[in-house]
């Protein structure tokens, strides 16, 4: 039972969205938030770059068909599949929830979970974390133009704005590439202080949560937003990740990669991320609702770490059962 509890991060996301909820930061004092926020982003996609080995982003970048057939899932079989919920399902959500259901659709995958998921359940490491990496870089790219295509196509409004495209260069690639650069100096001292360092990564993220949810929740968010709406949203994120995750099984298979390699797609192909999610969202939401387009991410974020939990330990499970026999 205590893999379905929510882990201590997605406590301290309830907490951060309770505490914006009593005392949200508005004003003068919301402009120098936001402004720490940014740094406190970029300090982390440059650490992500700092992290990273060269030696694993080469050896990861051989096995092309496994990285093409994740960002295939990724960035083509997700978001038509949020386009085909927006459009056939008969859910009428509050505004910015479809957009955040979208939103989810064309994210990139995340990076530490992808990874931890794939080395529990006996997969292909090192093609993960590229695939994973990969995924992110791509994302900045992708992410902004395919949800201006989704919701111009969905009668939203917005469309692709190249001055959102450079808000995020400048704010997550330009930070991952100068500690890409910066990494055979200190990659070695940011890789061994992993756990000093991991404030940076949830502590940003919070911020930007805390941010977007002050935001919200002055425009009357949860006067907004019923049970049925919450229900709604556990649906239908619940209907994208079971579809994701049988594709992704079944069709590595068919396309007849190793166990290992399923092991990658899986974890990589199916997850999104909320830590490049949230800030990419301030950029392309840009004065609007941003908590009520975050909070469907938030809802996917759980679910995705409770039951790809369970699949990993069932991948590891079979893997010991078939060693005995």
């Amino acid at each position: 039972m205590r893999r379905f509890l929510p882990d201590q991060f997605t406590l301290l996301l309830v907490a951060t969205v309770a505490l914006a909820s009593l005392l949200p930061v508005t004003g003068v004092a919301a402009g120098w938030f936001s402004i720490a926020t940014k740094c406190a982003i970029a300090l982390l996609f440059f650490l992500q770059g700092a992290r990273l080995s060269r030696q694993v982003v080469i050896g990861g970048l051989l096995h092309w068909r496994l990285h093409l057939t994740i960002l295939a899932t990724t960035f083509g079989v997700f978001p038509l599949l949020g386009y085909g919920i927006a459009h056939l399902l008969p859910f009428e959500l509050p505004d910015g929830m479809m957009a955040g259901i979208l939103f989810i659709a064309v994210l990139p995958s995340t990076v530490q979970s992808s990874i931890a998921f794939t080395s529990m359940a006996g997969g292909n490491v090192p093609a993960a974390i590229c695939a994973a990496t990969a995924s992110n870089i791509v994302g900045m790219f992708a992410t902004p133009l395919l949800i201006g295509i989704l919701l111009s196509a969905s009668g939203g409004g917005g469309g692709f704005s190249f001055d959102v495209l450079y808000q995020i260069l400048l704010q997550l690639l330009l930070p991952f590439i100068v500690g890409q650069l910066l990494m055979p100096w200190i990659g070695d001292w940011v890789r061994s202080h992993k756990k000093i360092l991991s404030p940076v990564d949830r502590g940003s993220i919070l911020m930007v949560v805390y941010l977007a949810f002050s935001t919200a929740v002055a425009e009357g968010l949860w006067h907004q937003l019923s049970l049925a709406d919450l229900g709604e949203l556990v649906i239908i994120n619940a209907a994208m990740l079971a579809v994701v995750l049988t594709l992704t099984m079944f069709g590595s298979r068919a396309l007849g990669f190793s166990r290992a390699d399923e092991i990658a797609i899986v974890f990589c192909g199916s997850k999104k991320s909320l830590a490049s999610g949230v800030p990419m969202a301030g950029a392309i939401f840009a004065g609007q609702s941003v908590g009520a387009v975050v909070l469907p991410l938030m809802l996917f974020h759980q679910m995705q770490l409770m039951i790809c939990a369970v699949i990993a330990q069932h991948y590891a499970r079979t893997a010991l059962e078939t060693v005995e026999a």
